[in-house]
């Protein structure tokens, strides 16, 4: 926000901002005794994609830069493992959730990608 940085013009970086913003959306049409639940956790993870991606980009080593990256696509799988908890429990049969599944396959790729070209 305040530091210019390359990465921030970076289409993954980019990409998992607009993750983190459907995931905090979905979150919010959760019913409430889901706040203290799967609702943190799930902004917990998409804050943490974010994060890592950031991060690992300022990282000099590949091999670090890849770390950071397996985190970050770890935390993809876990917001879809929530969500497929989520779907069980039947909360998401009225929800719009397209633009979540379009960013977090795209992030997912992307992240796949970028760990594959760092071995």
């Amino acid at each position: 926000m305040f530091l210019l940085l390359n990465h921030q013009a970076l289409d993954l970086y980019v990409t998992s901002r607009i993750f983190v913003k459907e995931c905090y959306s979905l979150t919010r049409h959760l019913p409430t005794e889901e706040r203290f639940g799967l609702s943190i956790q799930i902004r917990r993870a998409a804050t943490s994609v974010h994060l890592n991606i950031a991060e690992g980009v300022s990282r000099k080593s590949s091999v670090e830069r890849r770390r950071y990256y397996e985190i970050a696509r770890g935390s993809v799988i876990e917001i879809d493992a929530a969500l497929d908890i989520l779907n069980d429990l039947h909360y998401l049969k009225d929800l719009q959730l397209d633009p979540l599944r379009e960013s977090m396959i795209r992030s997912f790729k992307m992240l796949s990608a970028l760990i594959k070209i760092s071995n």
